[in-house]
């Protein structure tokens, strides 16, 4: 409930303070007296978006501030965000000259979705041209849902309904790239072949490379191999020879010369490495020896692969044994495409028969609630005084499934005995739109708990006992909740527990809006007013007083 709301340096208000009751509050006055202001200030602290030509002076930053009051259930959104629940809540929203935007949640900072989602909570605000909403098939869903309670039901079903639109994207995807696959399947294949006949080998062509380079320097290699080789055993003259006679001289003086034990030691073991060295080489020119057709088959093995690279135009061999691999990856995926297929469309088909169940009971809780909504919208209308009023909710179910299910809902509305139900935006005037509107607004109300009711205007195109009507739904609404009602209509305003007035004040420097509440005398003159014009005549007065039961 808004228990009070401040307003600074907003279009043509300098500074006001309004403070509200519980119950029914009525604001009149003359058009363009500013109520329309009232209402934008009030959806500034609500999560309206705003900009720098809301500010009256220039210079000065706008602020707008209410004090609301909550109960429990208000608990759990603040707690979600971190805020501090207070019984009375303080909401303000600044505006800076330069543009800047700022609102805080009892001195918290907070962003405007979330200033946005907690005045979804608090405040309703109907307005005239959201009577348009009800051309809107999507607006007559989401009554229905709402009044069906259908909420849980729904968010189980759009679940379903995501899964299943997923499925079928993949599936969809899986069969078209399949089927472009199939008709490349030959090419592949055959280029598959080509690579797994090659039989590549990671390093191979490194490998390769090291060889062809031996194979070709063969006999050069092999020759150099032998000549060192007989250096080492050359016989008289080969250096094996010779540290053989080396230990045989050092054996000789050893019995007599201390050292030389120590020497044929080191030299022996030179003998042993060098002896050991000589069968590597001769191991080494061995295999030096070229097999007839090697080389050929080194060069006709390179060229196999250089050609394949660069028939695939890649760098390297390992390139080409990637490509082999995802050739082989592909078939193979083709090969069990249909596995693949079936276990998706399986899956699908198990996700369309859920979805198909839920969306069913979405359409007999939809059924139930527009039934129910039919016969009291329609003995509303005829309080309102349309006693020839017909009402229906068509709850038609399609072939195709979407956010909702399978429904679409449809409002009809006839006026009048000899003439058929047709959709709202065909047959309706302003004024029956206006007590439509009014009547769905009392049943959804009631259901959603709101706090806080506004109608700004929503009564154009009712006068006289109608009027009436329209003020004793609005009075009724009003009770354990707050109703506050803009209003052109005398036989409204006279309905409310407190009365405010708007108007313009004029001074020297400029032009402003102002609000104040209206005491007994001051009411019985405004309603006058509302019946008569500016020139308030006795039988006004009068019928003032009469409206106001004083």
């Amino acid at each position: 409930m808004i228990r009070s709301i401040y307003i600074k340096n907003y279009l043509l208000i300098d500074e006001l303070e309004i403070r509200f009751r519980d119950g029914f509050t009525t604001i009149t006055g003359e058009t363009g007296a500013g109520k329309s202001i009232l209402m934008g200030a009030l959806s500034l602290i609500l999560g309206q978006r705003a900009d720098t030509s809301l500010l009256k002076l220039k210079d000065a930053k706008c602020i707008v501030e209410g004090e609301f009051a909550l109960e429990e259930p208000d608990r759990p959104l603040f707690e979600e965000h971190e805020l501090d629940f207070e019984p009375v809540t303080t909401i303000r929203r600044e505006i800076s000259p330069a543009g800047k935007s700022r609102a805080f949640v009892n001195d918290s900072p907070v962003n405007l979705p979330l200033l946005k989602e907690l005045g979804q909570r608090l405040v309703d605000i109907h307005s005239q041209h959201q009577n348009l909403q009800l051309h809107d098939h999507l607006y007559q869903m989401e009554v229905i849902d709402y009044l069906a309670g259908t909420k849980t039901d729904l968010a189980g079903y759009r679940s379903v309904y995501t899964a299943y639109l997923d499925v079928s994207r993949d599936l969809d995807q899986v069969r078209n790239e399949i089927a472009r696959m199939k008709e490349d399947l030959d090419y592949m294949q055959f280029q598959y072949n080509e690579l797994a006949s090659a039989h590549l080998k990671s390093g191979e062509m490194e490998i390769l490379e090291t060889d062809l380079q031996h194979a070709e320097h063969a006999e050069e290699i092999r020759t150099s191999l032998n000549l060192t080789a007989q250096l080492f055993n050359a016989e008289g003259s080969g250096v094996l020879d010779q540290l053989r006679e080396a230990l045989l001289q050092l054996g000789r003086i050893s019995g007599y010369f201390n050292p030389a034990g120590v020497l044929a030691t080191r030299v022996e073991s030179a003998y042993i490495e060098l002896k050991d060295l000589f069968s590597e080489l001769e191991s080494h020119a061995e295999k030096a020896r070229m097999e007839p057709g090697k080389l050929e088959q080194l060069r006709e093995r390179i060229d196999l692969l250089y050609g394949l690279m660069q028939k695939h135009r890649v760098k390297h061999l390992e390139e080409l044994i990637s490509l082999r691999d995802r050739l082989e990856e592909k078939i193979n995926d083709l090969t069990f495409s249909d596995e693949k297929i079936g276990k998706l469309e399986k899956e699908r088909a198990v996700l369309l028969a859920e979805m198909e169940s839920r969306s069913q009971a979405l359409h007999g809780k939809r059924m139930k609630a527009g039934g129910e909504m039919q016969e009291q919208v329609q003995e509303q209308l005829r309080q309102l005084g349309i006693p020839n009023a017909r009402f229906s909710v068509d709850v038609i179910q399609k072939e195709a499934y979407d956010m909702y299910g399978r429904d679409e809902v449809r409002f009809l509305f006839s006026a009048n005995k000899q003439m058929a139900l047709e959709e709202i935006s065909r047959v309706a005037s302003g004024g029956e739109v206006s007590r439509l509107m009014l009547c769905i607004k009392s049943l959804v109300s009631d259901r959603k708990g709101m706090p806080t009711l506004i109608f700004d205007e929503i009564d154009a195109g009712v006068s006289g006992e109608i009027a009436d009507k329209v003020g004793g739904i609005m009075d009724h609404l009003a009770s354990g909740r707050q109703v506050i009602a803009i209003t052109h209509l005398p036989q409204v305003a006279s309905r409310g527990a407190e009365h405010f007035v708007v108007f313009k004040e004029d001074t020297s420097e400029a032009t402003y809006t102002r609000i104040r509440k209206l005491d007994q005398a001051e009411r019985i003159t405004e309603i006058a007013k509302m019946l008569s014009g500016e020139k308030v005549t006795e039988a006004a007065l009068s019928n003032a007083r009469v409206l106001l039961g004083v």
